[in-house]
């Protein structure tokens, strides 16, 4: 399949998936950085992004109360 096939095909989040996958495999087989490297980034930045959303989900208390 062409890159231009595969492009038409996908859907605009498969091919920002597909884009990543490509980009990581490339980075990873030149040594540009390791699979324990990027894992280890891409769980911290989770972790961020729950602590992120956990403390900007309402509190009981920020709730407005209902009459």
């Amino acid at each position: 399949m062409s890159f231009e096939e595969a492009l038409n095909l996908a859907s605009r989040d498969e091919a920002f998936k597909a884009t990543i996958y490509a980009m990581n495999t490339l980075l990873i087989d030149k040594g540009i950085y390791t699979r324990e490297e990027f894992e280890a980034l891409f769980a911290e930045w989770v972790h961020k992004e729950q602590r992120r959303s956990r403390s900007n989900q309402p509190t009981r208390d920020s709730m407005p109360c209902s009459a």
